[in-house]
């Protein structure tokens, strides 16, 4: 990953953490429920958990056994780990990874218990990114991740280290956003502000390719049928920006979301408002569900 694409993901992504927003906010929550969260498991975690990020809910097909050791990629506020370390039970452990150490400070901040002052035992966090993970061979039972491999430059590597860190037999759960067919160059180049910053998403067949690669078997990518354009809920911007954020380095807040500044020109804001009147994005692009086996 460039230092300078690795900088841009920080600074934006280290902006949400301390955007305020959450699942006590209707149009975040909604964003979570569109995605496939049920109002029970959104209640039973720290509101701030959830900032409207997702594209999906690994943790309901990932079929997360007691005593399991699960890594989330990606982790954010926690919203998964969380969600997995009830499955895991106090036997297992529920481990999220993320390269933002305003996520992973956040993260920490939400698994404390009010009433103890402790995080539970089953749960740790850890700054890095996807693609060197601080964790030893075949040691994960499952690996989950939720809108974050489509952010990783090198997903050969990343998969290959999917691969090292999973038991035999171990499995991966995730929620991505996969293009479905070519774009018109247009769309392409404002089509990751309008899903939630997917500049680095791959084709579904190579993404199946990716993972076969890797080592993984039993390979399956299916599109979720969810409507991309739920992340205009989160108080009418997408997810990658919130109205209380300032630019990232290098960024501007055009048509409610990041784009490089070097793209600001008179009647961006028409432009931008113009292409999303003439596309849906969900004809591109697609919240898509895989899942794979190690050998």
């Amino acid at each position: 990953m460039s230092s300078n694409i690795e900088k841009v993901i920080q600074e934006k992504y280290g902006q949400v953490a301390a955007s305020g927003l959450s699942s006590s906010q209707q149009g975040v929550r909604s964003v979570a429920e569109a995605f496939g969260y049920s109002a029970e498991e959104l209640n039973s975690i720290p509101a701030n958990a959830n900032m409207g990020l997702s594209c999906g809910n690994p943790t309901a097909f990932a079929s997360i056994r007691e005593g399991e050791v699960v890594v989330d990629l990606g982790s954010g506020g926690g919203l998964d780990v969380f969600l997995a370390a009830k499955a895991v039970g106090p036997t297992g452990k529920a481990i999220g990874i993320d390269m933002t150490e305003e996520m992973i400070n956040l993260a920490r901040k939400n698994a404390v218990n009010p009433a103890t002052g402790q995080a539970p035992a089953n749960i740790e966090f850890h700054l890095s990114t996807i693609d060197q993970l601080p964790l030893a061979d075949a040691s994960v039972d499952c690996i989950i991740s939720n809108c974050v491999i489509n952010l990783a430059p090198d997903k050969p590597k990343a998969f290959a280290e999917m691969a090292r860190v999973l038991k035999p037999g171990g499995r991966v759960a995730i929620s991505d956003i996969a293009i479905k067919k070519p774009m018109p160059e247009a769309l392409s180049e404002n089509i990751m502000a309008y899903v939630g910053c997917i500049a680095g998403a791959i084709q579904i067949d190579e993404y199946r390719a990716g993972l076969l690669d890797a080592g993984f078997s039993a390979v399956e990518i299916k599109d979720s049928g969810a409507d991309l354009n739920a992340y205009a809920n989160v108080d009418g911007q997408s997810a990658c920006c919130s109205p209380s954020m300032e630019p990232a380095s290098g960024l501007a807040v055009i048509g409610g979301c990041c784009e490089p500044a070097s793209k600001q020109t008179t009647g961006i804001h028409s432009d931008l408002q113009d292409l999303l009147s003439r596309y849906d994005v969900n004809d591109f692009a697609a919240s898509v569900k895989v899942y794979a086996i190690k050998g």
